[in-house]
């Protein structure tokens, strides 16, 4: 049996059987080479890229230490944004689903801290959160990580870059010694390789970077004038762009601005900044992730712990200032392995920018571009989906098999007519083929859900 099965490691048989029901057999090439030394309870610095399979390798990893009879707080991981930290906690649990009771607790900033503080009230095995909504509840005597024996920092180069370095001091000082520590990040600059000098003892050094997964990207860049950088967007993404896109801006105003520049060419664009409201935020991701928007406009602040699979494009409406940024942004693009485009708009004083870039990446020269004349939207690029928000969640204790049921049920949807289902804590969102939307919305506000009543309306914001 080869080496790189699943089944060759030493994870408890709830675990295993978990990962055949989910029909994971062979790990990639991070997992391959982080999960032996993390089951042995060793310590592990690992460079991988996003899409690598990073979060299987050290969910697994802890939830095979949990003591699951000791009802307290063993793990803590640490995110840069509340994105990210909603999907490690979830994809913690479709892993933790066959073992008995485990509780998964996320504590991000951005929502009332009532509810999580009646969560902590009883406790949880694995706790996922931010820096500063972590520290607030330890220095509050919220959260007790007197039995923590894992700590992971995913992407902790963001992190450090987001300022997050004396929250995460502050967090050490409050977590037992010794304790397992897992650091994942993208790139290992000298901040992050102090905090692994500081936190961990004899880390194994794993580096995923060239490994299969590693985004198979081609590259280039367009000459445009600062007046026709819009303009120029719009065909590039006709002309390249895929399925999903994404298109990033330096700035807030030129967020908001290319969203609805791209709107009024006729593109599905949503935008991602940090001046929208959490439930904004949430609604955007899903209407992006789910297909009702093809193009995603994000400052790289909002866009921080994205973990969105199946980006075709990423477009750099301006370049970023630091070469790292970019490989970032490109890194979304063409993931496990998939094939995935980056394009740039440069303008003649942005060029030291891309020569920076290209001395980074190790590339001798970039190519330059030219657009054909592309006048209608691909295909594939226009909305066949729209997003509809029903008004119950996990509290509700709904599942995706409900709203699935209660579609192709009573309703009469085909399967095929139902897409993404995502359940969030008072929320739920369903992606349902435009050719049925008003026939589902009619079905779900008339119909119970497991004899429940639930009111559904379409999410607006996508063109």
């Amino acid at each position: 049996m080869a080496a790189t099965d699943f089944s060759t490691l030493s994870l408890k048989p709830a675990l295993l059987s978990r990962l055949e029901t989910l029909g994971f057999h062979t790990m990639t090439p991070v997992q391959a080479q982080a999960l032996p030394p993390i089951l042995q309870g060793e310590d592990v610095v690992a460079q991988a890229h996003t899409g690598s399979g990073k979060t299987a390798a050290f969910a697994l990893g802890f939830l095979n230490a949990l003591r699951l009879e000791h009802f307290a707080v063993q793990t803590l991981v640490l995110c840069p944004t509340r994105e990210l930290a909603d999907q490690v906690a979830e994809a913690t649990r479709g892993f933790a689903r066959q073992l008995d009771n485990v509780k998964t607790l996320t504590l991000c900033g951005g929502v009332a801290m009532g509810p999580q503080i009646n969560s902590l009230r009883h406790s949880a095995h694995v706790v996922v959160g931010t820096p500063g909504r972590v520290l607030k509840h330890l220095q509050r005597g919220f959260l007790n990580v007197a039995s923590v024996s894992v700590l992971v920092l995913d992407e902790a180069d963001r992190m450090l870059d987001m300022g997050f370095s004396d929250e995460i001091d502050a967090i050490l000082a409050y977590l037992p010694q010794p304790c397992q520590s897992l650091l994942f990040s993208a790139t290992l600059p000298a901040d992050v390789k102090t905090v692994s000098a500081r936190l961990q003892n004899k880390p194994v050094h794993i580096d995923a970077l060239e490994a299969n997964t590693q985004p198979k990207l081609s590259e280039g860049w367009l000459t445009v004038t600062q007046q026709d950088r819009s303009s120029t967007l719009t065909q590039a993404l006709k002309q390249w762009g895929g399925r999903l896109n994404v298109v990033f801006c330096n700035t807030k105003i030129d967020c908001a601005e290319v969203t609805r520049d791209l709107q009024r060419a006729g593109l599905s664009a949503v935008a991602l900044h940090g001046d929208l409201e959490q439930v904004d935020r949430v609604k955007t991701l899903v209407c992006f992730a789910n297909g009702t928007a093809r193009v995603l406009v994000a400052t790289d602040v909002a866009a921080r712990g994205l973990d969105i699979e199946a980006v075709d494009a990423v477009f750099n409406y301006e370049l970023p200032h630091q070469p790292e940024v970019y490989v970032h942004r490109s890194g979304r693009a063409g993931r496990a392995g998939a094939e995935g485009r980056c394009i740039s708009l440069v303008t003649d004083r942005e060029m030291p920018r891309l020569h920076q870039i290209e001395q980074f990446t190790h590339c001798d020269a970039m190519p330059l571009l030219s657009l054909a004349a592309v006048v209608a939207i691909p295909q594939d690029q226009v909305p066949t989906v729209a997003t509809l928000e029903i008004n119950g969640g996990r509290r509700t204790k709904l599942r995706p098999g409900d709203i699935l049921g209660a579609l192709t049920g009573a309703i009469g949807l085909p399967g095929d007519a139902v897409g993404k289902i995502d359940i969030l804590e008072s929320v739920a969102f369903v992606a349902v083929d435009l050719a049925w939307l008003s026939h589902a919305v009619g079905g779900l506000n008339k119909n119970k859900i497991k004899g429940r009543p639930y009111r559904a309306r379409r999410v607006h914001g996508a063109v």
